[in-house]
């Protein structure tokens, strides 16, 4: 499947989203690279077949091979530490002071560019609702020299690939 066939899927009441899906394709503060990346850990992070076969049919063949690995890596590693982190900072008291002891040596070496990684960190985070992880990716982000226009192109993606993905689900089981 196609991107252009994934909007199309979309149902008339996601007109807006058919929208959003096509002008972020070709958002332009973005390098290729962030782009893409962004794109292929926000579908990833949304769980959804046809949209993770559809985006990374659009956008796997715009990244390096180890690209699209850190990519991945930005979705599986955030899998993780959004729900520990945002464990620990929900509850609060001792969790927080106590080592996390989960690996995370992809973040470390992530085989891009460390501000290409941690935005899309950033993009996985914002999808599943870390907001710890949200501000310490941001900080990163914007150290390593981007703008708060990278930073908002991002997270639109990840919401519109994240909406994307729920209004599909959402279609499936009311046709089951």
């Amino acid at each position: 499947m196609s991107l252009e066939a994934l909007r199309n899927s979309l149902p008339d009441y996601a007109k807006d989203l058919k929208l959003n899906l096509g002008s972020l394709a070709a958002e332009p503060v973005l390098s290729q690279q962030q782009l893409a990346g962004t794109f292929v850990a926000s579908a990833l992070a949304s769980r959804n077949a046809a949209v993770i076969q559809a985006i990374l049919a659009e956008f796997a063949p715009k990244l390096s091979a180890e690209a699209l690995v850190a990519a991945k890596s930005a979705a599986a590693i955030m899998g993780m530490n959004n729900v520990y982190y945002r464990f620990t900072h929900l509850v609060g008291g001792d969790y927080a002071q106590m080592p996390a002891r989960l690996r995370m040596n992809v973040m470390a070496k992530p085989g891009v560019e460390k501000v290409d990684f941690e935005l899309w960190s950033l993009a996985v985070s914002a999808i599943n609702g870390c907001g710890m992880c949200m501000e310490s990716h941001e900080k990163v982000v914007l150290h390593g020299g981007l703008g708060k226009e990278q930073v908002q192109a991002a997270v639109r993606i990840a919401s519109v690939v994240h909406a994307t993905a729920a209004v599909l689900d959402g279609e499936m089981a009311l046709a089951a």
